[in-house]
């Protein structure tokens, strides 16, 4: 199956900073790819430069073998988006806020009526869509807001963050539509923060850091590839010099052991450490957050990831589509 979007060489600058960096990543038909990464690795750049609300400083994006730096008002209607920040028209109806949508992107009337019943049925808004949009609550909100982007069935899906500020339904109800939509062909680029959400769908993670896709695959293979356990070993006061068995300094009073059998290397540790020294010992098991933690030496801090945008370096237009 070929790749619904291209991106190769994809380089992006806001004046000394560096947003992407050579980014290079392909999405097939009917494949879901997580995009992971902390606040500011240049998520919503990548997601916005893909969906023309950005241009790029050089490199090459295609969907469905577009050029879509070029022809970027051409792709558009191959495209729908959700970014993080909730658009919708506050004083019309939420029936009315998709049929534009629906309209905006090239379906007919009669498409726009059947699509608008399909959408609110998928994602349970239909006892909202004769209700003024602005009235909603905010679990509300999201779910009309990421209906707006499944309107026109997209050859390409751009979810942003999609459940940021969600709730439990609201989310699941986002992610069977994000498979559901995946299943029928299209292809999904999915950006969010929560490591949870891409452990239960069947996607292939694309980990975003510095400007850099630095790996991509399915989250066991990456396991497998890169992830071995850790402890984390917290002190009291002033951290022993555990350098002769492996270990690294985290702050001022922990250190971390990379180790296959954490058992055996907390025995050998243990017996080099003055009694009561140790305030805690944390195992990190083999999973996307120790796949982080191999790639970028850092811990994977979900709240970090979340963190509010800075205006010129990951921000989205949210009024374009």
């Amino acid at each position: 199956m070929g790749a619904v979007l291209h991106v190769a060489g994809l380089w992006k600058s806001y004046e000394a900073q560096e947003a992407l960096r050579g980014v290079d990543l392909d999405v097939a038909r009917g494949e879901v790819v997580a995009l992971l990464g902390p606040n500011g690795a240049g998520k919503t750049t990548l997601v916005s430069i893909v969906a023309g609300l950005r241009k790029a400083d050089s490199g090459l994006v295609e969907v469905d073998g577009i050029d879509a730096l070029a022809r970027s008002r051409e792709v558009r209607r191959h495209i729908g988006i959700a970014p993080q920040e909730t658009g919708i028209y506050p004083v019309v109806s939420v029936r009315q806020n998709l049929a534009l949508f629906g309209e905006l992107n090239g379906l007919g009337r009669r498409d726009v009526r059947r699509r608008v019943e399909e959408v609110a049925e998928a994602l349970d808004i239909t006892d909202l869509l004769n209700r003024q949009a602005g009235k909603l609550s905010g679990g509300q909100k999201r779910r009309v807001h990421t209906a707006i982007a499944f309107m026109h069935r997209p050859r390409l899906l751009l979810l942003d963050e999609a459940t940021t500020g969600a709730d439990v339904e609201t989310r699941k109800h986002i992610l069977e539509l994000v498979q559901r939509l995946a299943e029928d062909g299209s292809a999904v680029l999915y950006s969010t923060h929560y490591l949870a959400e891409v452990s239960s769908l069947p996607a292939t993670v694309a980990i975003l850091d510095k400007g850099r896709v630095i790996a991509r695959g399915k989250t066991q293979e990456l396991v497998s590839a890169h992830a071995t356990t850790a402890v984390d070993l917290t002190f009291h006061g002033e951290v022993p010099d555990l350098r002769h068995h492996g270990a690294s300094r985290l702050g001022s009073h922990q250190v971390r052991l990379i180790t296959p059998d954490p058992a055996t290397a907390l025995l050998d540790v243990l017996a080099d450490l003055p009694s009561g020294s140790l305030s805690s010992i944390d195992i990190v098991r083999p999973d996307l957050e120790a796949v982080y933690l191999a790639l970028t030496g850092r811990r994977y801090d979900e709240v970090d990831a979340a963190g509010v945008r800075k205006a010129q370096g990951d921000g989205a237009d949210v009024a374009a589509r």
